[in-house]
């Protein structure tokens, strides 16, 4: 690359099997055409690596350039990632979705929340989307001030009334039921059963020493000028779903003053397992690939786990007004969901994250996906989105 700020000429590096040419094909495109900064791409067929891109910029303040192992930000990609640890758990026989969260997590039981499930929970249907109470970045950064929160808070709606997206506290939901059967972390959980195991530069909670591997965030580009953009930035205005995204207040989200909030170093230090996780594109795509088919032994998810994740549990108009996209919900997964976001089919199973990043599996292919970029994208953002279609058509040859 010439410089930081001309794509025009970008170079990207990595491979791609016969057959896959079309996804770098659409890869190039994002810089030249749709305004890609830094970016990593990488697909997986029957546990085999067919793609492996990598381009652009990682720092534009430096320069410094985007490498195969360089993390972003992956926002609420880090909920599939929750989801796949759950699953993990309910097939040890140490959780059962569908019984009281408040078996494992006593505490959570006060405000009338006896009865919600994580199941409930993971399908957005807890009322917790937001919380009444405002906290600080610290007492984010903390936990357990969260935790307390969540404990004390009256759901906003019963799960049988429809659902909302919990933008951030559906981790922490997740994340104590986890360290309360573990003992450990949600962050602390994850490495120990698949990050460490499988090699992955993934954390939920990063580490000093893998700090030199993440990128710095832009801003999101403008949104598009339809209709169902300026309805969504209408949405987004509300204050319920500020507080939603910001826990009322404690940040920013996703950028102020033109700096994305998620890039400073004690929020990425922190476990924040509904929205902070940190990967790599290659990590994300082995992660689902080991999922779906295993890489040296069995998928880490049975058939029965995904055909549970792969469910319906929530769809269509949401109780906060957003507008519908055609988003879809499984146990904790978003599953294929036209016109937004339609992946390869209605076997796949990962999760979006804000500003473009996307990392899914699909059982019906026996293959997995993973795209991360450091320029944010507005509403509609094209980019992963045509990287799907240039490889579910490769898919299909």
């Amino acid at each position: 690359m010439t410089n930081a700020n001309d794509t025009r000429d970008v170079a990207v590096h990595g491979d791609v099997e016969d057959g896959y040419g079309s996804v770098a094909d659409e890869f190039l495109r994002n810089f030249r055409e749709r305004q890609d900064l830094g970016a990593g791409c990488t697909a997986y067929v029957d546990g085999r690596k067919v793609v492996d891109l990598w381009a652009g910029v990682a720092d534009r303040r430096t320069g410094k350039p985007f490498e195969h192992d360089t993390a972003t930000v992956i926002f609420s990609c880090t909920k599939g990632i929750m989801a796949i640890c759950a699953y993990l758990l309910v097939q040890e026989g140490r959780l059962d979705l569908d019984v009281p969260m408040a078996r494992y997590w006593p505490e959570f039981a006060q405000g009338g929340k006896g009865a919600i499930t994580l199941r409930q929970a993971l399908a957005h249907r807890a009322g917790l989307a937001y919380l009444d109470r405002d906290l600080t970045t610290a007492e984010v950064l903390a936990w357990d001030p969260v935790i307390r929160a969540i404990e004390e808070q009256v759901p906003h709606h019963a799960p049988t009334d429809g659902h909302a997206y919990h933008a951030v506290t559906i981790g922490w939901l997740v994340g104590e039921v986890i360290r309360r059967i573990t003992g450990l972390t949600p962050g602390a959980y994850f490495r120990q059963a698949l990050g460490d195991p499988l090699r992955l530069d993934t954390w939920i909670g990063l580490p000093e020493s893998a700090r030199d591997q993440v990128a710095f965030m832009e801003p999101p580009l403008p949104d598009d000028e339809s209709e169902f953009a300026k309805g969504f930035a209408r949405f987004a205005s509300d204050p319920a779903v500020t507080r939603t995204g910001t826990l009322g207040g404690a940040f920013a989200f996703p950028a102020e003053n033109g700096y994305v909030t998620f890039n400073a170093p004690a929020i990425q230090a922190a476990e924040i397992p509904g929205a902070g996780g940190i990967s790599s594109a290659a990590s994300l795509a082995k992660l689902y690939a080991a999922c779906v088919t295993g890489l040296d032994g069995p998928a880490l998810l049975t058939a029965d786990s995904i055909a549970d994740g792969l469910r319906v549990q929530s769809a269509g108009p949401q109780l906060t007004g957003q507008p519908d996209d055609g988003a879809r919900w499984g146990t904790g997964f978003q599953i294929s969901s036209a016109p937004a976001q339609p992946l390869l089919g209605p076997g796949s199973f990962g999760h979006t994250g804000a500003g473009g990043q996307l990392a899914f599996a699909d059982v019906d292919y026996g293959s997995s996906f993973g795209y991360v970029s450091n320029q944010m994208g507005g509403y509609g953002d094209a980019r992963a989105r045509l990287l799907v279609e240039a490889f579910r058509s490769a898919l299909d040859g």
